[in-house]
């Protein structure tokens, strides 16, 4: 997951983005122009996830000011090196989402990204439960019918992305933006569908209904749903029921 840095202190950088990569996540750290000059990409469908990180600098409200009145909803996060609850309060009230206090760990900044992802799309819970398959959004790969799949780091990726918007026709080119994103090394378009076909034996194989899960809506996309032939058994409605009531 690409994640944007702000870090005016460059003796932080280093230990920082060592702490962001063990966690999976891709750190690109920017300068102050970021706040005025690159934001507009963060507005555009399938780059919604990519969180931000601010570290404490005497612009850090006024940057927070800028990233939400340029329409990003992009999760928010301040690094703060003391507590401050007055600081914390007015940036909260200013739009972050989070606040987290050194020492900065990957994994709880990975943590707390992923509940805020998942919260904005409805999901109080860790995981969501689709038929046969539940899907977590901690990193851990889906169980299909009790049994774990593997999946490689970018079929995660967009298995990941599909089950957020479970029940919901996502085109390909929000899956493609959300998984390789700006990245140099971006492939043809048409690798999305290499790795749905992927992600369609992987659910097969292991569901035992035999069913593929993921359905191609012609001229529009992709949707993870039960399929209407599935029995959802009676142990997963009862998991579903109170993560409905919760979203």
């Amino acid at each position: 997951m690409r994640t944007y840095v702000f870090e005016p202190r460059e003796k932080r950088r280093a230990s920082l983005a060592s702490e962001l990569e063990n966690v999976g996540l891709q750190p690109l750290f920017v300068g102050e122009e970021f706040f005025e000059t690159g934001l507009a990409p963060l507005t555009q469908p399938g780059c919604e996830h990519r969180a931000i990180l601010i570290g404490e600098s005497p612009n850090t409200h006024k940057q927070i000011r800028a990233i939400r009145t340029s329409g990003c909803d992009n999760p928010l996060i301040v690094l703060r090196d003391f507590r401050n609850s007055a600081d914390t309060a007015a940036a909260l009230d200013r739009g972050a989402d989070d606040v987290i206090v050194s020492p900065i760990k990957g994994s709880e900044v990975f943590a707390r990204i992923n509940s805020i992802v998942r919260r904005s799309h409805g999901h109080a819970s860790e995981s969501v439960i689709v038929g046969e398959v539940t899907a977590y959004f901690d990193g851990r790969d889906p169980l299909v019918s009790g049994a774990r799949i593997k999946l490689s780091k970018r079929e995660h990726s967009i298995f990941q992305h599909l089950a957020l918007n479970s029940n919901k026709v996502i085109s390909k080119n929000a899956i493609y933006d959300a998984v390789y994103g700006m990245s140099a090394d971006q492939p043809f378009d048409k690798v999305i569908d290499v790795y749905i076909c992927k992600l369609r034996k992987k659910i097969a194989a292991a569901a035992e209904s035999g069913a593929q899960y993921i359905e191609t809506i012609h001229g529009r996309g992709y949707k993870l749903s039960t399929p209407e032939t599935i029995d959802v058994p009676l142990e997963n409605l009862a998991q579903i029921a109170p993560v409905e009531a919760r979203a």
